[in-house]
């Protein structure tokens, strides 16, 4: 697993954050998501990110952005831009 980051210093319970995620199934497929920073209902005293139902401890393996703006930039960097215009992701 990951190292875990200093969550307290930079992210507080209840804050909406952005990541880039990849599908589990098709490892060629990200896209941003919104997720929110929670109490680690499994670490006491550490934070987590609760993203589609499920709780991922918050590590240093995501990286993390304060908004959907900054999230997009380092996707587009990333993976570069959608080949089609009316892609939506």
């Amino acid at each position: 697993m990951g190292e875990k980051m200093h969550t307290n210093e930079f992210y507080q319970p209840g804050e909406v954050v952005y990541i880039i995620i990849r599908n589990p199934h098709a490892q060629d497929v990200a896209h941003v998501q919104q997720a929110a920073v929670v109490e680690n209902p499994e670490q006491n005293g550490e934070l987590a990110l609760f993203i589609h139902e499920n709780y991922f401890p918050l590590t240093e393996e995501f990286a993390v952005y304060k908004s959907a703006e900054e999230a997009e930039e380092a996707y587009q960097v990333a993976f570069g831009l959608p080949e089609t215009e009316d892609y939506y992701g």
